[in-house]
């Protein structure tokens, strides 16, 4: 199963390891304040005609809200394949009014997070042809650290973090918060920026510039020599989102490809709570 989903893996993206396999069977948590149901993902096989995994997908439903959710689906681009497993879930979750799929996340072992709709051409084409609509949701950026990455002013005070496991980064003014970034390094010397943000009072002065030069040297020193980040465009105005991406190519970060997210209402229903 690890194979499958490592053969869509992006670059800078953490290969998958048993151990994170594993935590993806924990429950999920909750999309929305007030639902109370825990959600525990399902993870369907398709085998080949000798028995070998050849297609995998993950999915997942709240009951109290008949809300379901596709977390991941992986199966070489294989057209029939894409299709036998979102049949599958489809079927699963057929008491659901509503359902997501690729719901945008920082990425990480099972995915990027959105899905890359270019390099995987086959499973966004999979989603449209089974009734699922999809937007653009933001950019997979990445980028190859120097051998020897420059040094960089220490303008923020660190502290190790828990969730992600990783260092925060935080630059206060007369003891105020202005600017934080949250970054990891896995053993395989992948590393993500899993979030980088400027108080809207203090922006246009070079604090992400500063931030994210002491993040990237950080990642170097713990044996990082290549970064992915996210960069979500749906939670940005257009001006915020040039400037963002003006900041991460100055640091040799390239466009990936973009990420979409997709929904599937039911046939006269209506999405909960709307």
């Amino acid at each position: 199963m690890r194979e499958l989903i490592d053969a869509d893996r992006l670059p800078g993206q953490p290969r998958c390891t048993p151990e994170k396999l594993a935590a993806a069977r924990s429950p999920a948590p909750f999309p929305l304040a007030g639902w109370t149901v825990p959600a525990w993902p399902r993870i369907s096989v398709l085998a080949d005609a000798e028995d070998r995994p050849y297609g995998i997908i993950a999915y997942l439903s709240w009951t109290d809200v008949r809300t379901g959710l596709i977390c991941w689906v992986h199966a070489y681009e294989d057209p029939s394949a894409l299709h036998a497993l979102l049949g599958h879930a489809l079927a699963a979750l057929a008491d659901c009014t509503w359902i997501d799929a690729f719901v945008s996340a920082p990425p990480g072992p099972l995915g990027p997070g959105g899905l890359p709709c270019t390099r995987r051409g086959a499973t966004h084409d999979a989603l449209v042809q089974t009734g699922f609509t999809g937007r653009c949701q933001g950019c997979y950026l990445h980028c190859v650290l120097p051998a020897e990455p420059p040094s960089a002013k220490l303008v923020a005070d660190v502290f190790p973090c828990d969730y992600p496991p990783g260092h925060r980064l935080i630059i206060r003014e007369a003891a105020e918060p202005v600017a934080e970034a949250v970054v990891s390094v896995e053993p395989d010397r992948t590393a993500t920026v899993y979030w980088i943000e400027t108080l809207p009072t203090r922006r246009h002065r070079g604090l992400g510039h500063k931030l994210l030069s002491q993040a990237l040297a950080l990642l170097a020193e713990q044996g990082a020599t290549e970064v992915a980040l996210v960069l979500d465009d749906a939670q940005q105005s257009a001006s915020e989102s040039r400037a963002a991406t003006r900041l991460f190519r100055s640091f040799g970060f390239i466009l990936v490809d973009q990420l979409w997210t997709y929904q599937h209402p039911r046939p006269q229903a209506a999405r909960p709570g709307a």
